[in-house]
């Protein structure tokens, strides 16, 4: 079983205002809304393609109960720990000629309930996959992603992290099975600007030193590299298509990723991942099974390790 954890889960409400006025009165020409948040995007992708997975996080008020019926819609199983007070937060995307978004605080957390989803996360058995992604809400202890990977050490259980920062370098001591920073993120851990696929895998083996077991990183534009739990570099282009959408890619990757290797080929488990991540970014959404795959046809053809 997949798990994945929400910290702090959001309705995305999309803006399409064509163009954008500040300080004036701006009319949409349409909107969608969507459940988000870094976990449940996962969560979402790795049902398209099969694989079951339980959401575990936090949720509040009338736009909590909003978000656990829209994940229960997505065919994917909840158990999300209800908070006393506050309400969820509503994200706003407004697409004009740039992207903009407006990201919310959400409710705060107490200890009860942080005990109440380590609760859930007891049950976890050997082989079981736990996905931690995404920031940590202020309300929350900052080493909660360690007190989380500490209690989950030594049980069998594999652990996937999507973090940035002081976050992902505290937690590479538990060595988690795949950490995935951006080419950006990964120079700002070690104070650089990675310019060239040389700088980004020295940066990426260092990672590894330090515990990580796969490096997964995402490079817009040029596509992806992974270097492998066997020491072995994969590199893969990007998929072709028109860019619609920047929310959910990175998390759509992991997804891929995460799927594909369970076949232990760990270059499928790059081209599904660049894959999906090329599909949710080619969507209003995310990505969707047949463009997955269709990506993924795309990607063998044009060759890769």
């Amino acid at each position: 079983m997949f798990y994945t954890v929400t910290f702090n889960p959001a309705l995305d409400y999309v803006v399409h205002p064509g163009t954008l006025t500040i300080g004036e009165v701006n009319r949409s020409r349409g909107e969608e809304l969507y459940c988000g948040g870094k976990g449940i995007n996962v969560s979402a992708v790795l049902a398209e393609l099969g694989i079951r997975s339980r959401a575990l996080g936090f949720i509040a008020g009338f736009t909590g109960e909003a978000i656990a019926k829209g994940v229960a819609e997505m065919g994917i199983d909840a158990d999300f720990v209800k908070l006393g007070a506050g309400n969820s937060r509503i994200n706003v995307k407004i697409k004009s000629d740039a992207e903009t978004e407006i990201n919310c605080q959400g409710p705060d957390i107490p200890p009860e309930a942080v005990d109440a989803l380590f609760e859930k996360l007891s049950v976890l058995e050997p082989g079981d996959t736990l996905v931690l992604a995404g920031s940590i809400p202020s309300s929350l202890p900052p080493d909660i992603y360690e007190r989380i990977l500490a209690a989950v050490d030594g049980r069998g259980i594999v652990t996937a992290v999507d973090a940035t920062g002081e976050l992902l370098k505290r937690v590479l001591r538990y060595r988690p099975f795949v950490v995935k920073p951006n080419d950006r993120e990964l120079g700002e851990l070690f104070g650089r600007e990675l310019k060239t696929d040389a700088e980004i895998e020295e940066c990426a083996r260092e990672l590894q030193k330090a515990g990580a077991q796969n490096v997964l990183v995402s490079m817009a534009g040029s596509g992806a590299m992974l270097i492998d739990s066997n020491g072995i570099t994969h590199r893969v282009g990007v998929c072709k298509g028109t860019v619609r959408n920047s929310v959910g890619a990175g998390d759509s990757m992991l997804a891929g990723f995460l799927a594909g290797s369970q076949s232990g080929d760990y270059g499928c488990a790059l081209r599904l991942g660049t894959a999906a991540g090329g599909a949710t970014a080619f969507s209003d959404g995310l990505a969707k099974r047949e463009l997955i795959f269709s990506l993924l046809t795309q990607l063998e053809e044009q060759g890769g390790n």
